[in-house]
């Protein structure tokens, strides 16, 4: 016979917090958590002919319209650098984010149906899609490690720096953290307006081009006008992107401060997304 005292072990409620970040949950579910990853990692090229080498063959292919587009015929200087090897490195963790947050951004549009029949944490389902692609960019990121080698042994000027080589992490971290949160805050809108889905490609291309991913800041202090410029260079994707490529390749400048305020609008942007997804996993179902 039951007792006022006794507790259950887990409770669904309809009640909701003002503020809700579900980690205590989300760390309960770790198990199925890596099952949707290594799903991720295993079907997302199955049953194609090229498999994995679609890793390798995207930013390669980019890189090369780039130098061919913005450098051969915009003119665009990248200093001591290859722009080859400049593009890549822009590339390969400007992939990451754009996976990122294309992967989250239709959560709950494309897992209604799961949804629907079983319970878990939902935001499990954007954090095993940033996880997985993680995976991708650890590949893509090794492409450009080899890619650095022969440009060393063909002798151009290159260098890491060293002093920095710790914030590497950090940008992949930014990034990630930026990805997600924004994906999360799309995934809440799309359950109410369809439109954002169509946009969001669009939007994420756009956003390339002012995220200084085929171009260094310099070049867009030097070049754009000045409402442009400065648009560029407060975005937070342009300092994670120009840091990354500032630790890989020696070109560019970062400062202290604004990594620290990057830093910060990307944990706010992950934080302020993971609540707007937990209230709207409440009631996403009556509107999808």
């Amino acid at each position: 016979m039951k007792t006022t005292q006794d507790k259950w072990l887990f409770e669904i409620s309809s009640k909701q917090k003002l503020v809700s970040f579900n980690f205590t949950e989300i760390w309960r579910y770790r198990d199925l958590l890596f099952l949707f990853v290594k799903r991720d990692i295993i079907t997302a090229y199955k049953q194609t002919i090229l498999g994995p080498l679609w890793y390798v063959i995207q930013p390669l292919f980019t890189s090369i319209i780039f130098t061919l587009i913005f450098n051969n015929l915009g003119q665009i200087k990248t200093g001591n650098v290859d722009p080859f090897l400049f593009n890549l490195t822009g590339i390969t963790l400007w992939n990451y984010f754009k996976q990122c947050l294309t992967g989250t951004s239709n959560t709950f549009t494309k897992n209604q149906n799961i949804f629907g029949k079983v319970y878990f944490p939902r935001a499990i389902m954007p954090l095993s899609v940033t996880i997985s692609n993680l995976v991708k960019f650890g590949i893509q990121f090794l492409i450009l490690v080899g890619f650095y080698v022969f440009y060393l042994i063909k002798g151009d000027n290159l260098s890491v720096s060293v002093n920095y080589l710790m914030l590497l992490p950090l940008y992949v971290f930014m990034m990630a953290l930026f990805g997600l949160g924004f994906g999360m805050l799309l995934s809440a809108m799309t359950t109410k307006y369809r439109d954002l889905t169509v946009l969001v490609g669009f939007g994420v291309q756009l956003l390339m081009y002012l995220s200084a991913v085929p171009y260094p800041l310099s070049e867009a202090k030097d070049k754009f006008p000045n409402t442009v410029a400065t648009l560029v260079e407060y975005n937070p994707l342009s300092q994670i992107i120009e840091g990354f490529r500032f630790v890989v390749l020696n070109v560019g400048s970062i400062e202290v401060s604004k990594i620290f305020i990057t830093l910060i609008i990307c944990i706010l942007t992950f934080l302020i997304g993971l609540v707007i997804f937990n209230k709207t996993e409440k009631s996403f179902i009556d509107t999808v």
